[in-house]
């Protein structure tokens, strides 16, 4: 069986190197984007199940890729958790369409039932 792929963009390496860790020990195959560009190509071209971000970036281009990936066709669909620390942030990931937004503590206290909420069929 094919493992499902995570797509994972972080800039602090705690917590993100720990979530991608905590994916693949969940069977995820795991694809740390190192910048927004590359994030956004390998969301369109290899179809993942679901997409963590650090949302925490200065200027705000992680919500600019949030609100990118929700207008594309090939990526609407796709599940985005997103973290960040400060809650104005967290506020506009929502707002740019991020399924669900959470601060790090709760990413590192409550990943699986983040993670199990943000996949949730409607």
């Amino acid at each position: 069986m094919t493992q499902p792929l995570a797509l994972i963009f972080y800039k602090k390496l705690l917590p993100g190197s720990t979530l991608a860790n905590r994916l693949r020990d969940l069977n995820y195959r795991v694809h740390a984007a190192s910048d927004l560009a590359e994030l956004v190509a390998v969301a369109q071209s290899e179809g993942p199940m679901v997409l963590l971000m650090d949302v925490s970036a200065e200027g705000g281009e992680s919500v600019e890729a949030v609100r990118q990936l929700r207008s594309d066709s090939k990526t609407a669909h796709v599940p985005i958790l997103a973290f960040a620390e400060d809650e104005q942030r967290q506020e506009a990931a929502r707002t740019a369409g991020a399924t669900l937004a959470a601060s790090d503590a709760a990413m590192a206290s409550h990943f699986e039932q983040l993670l199990e909420q943000v996949l949730r069929l409607d």
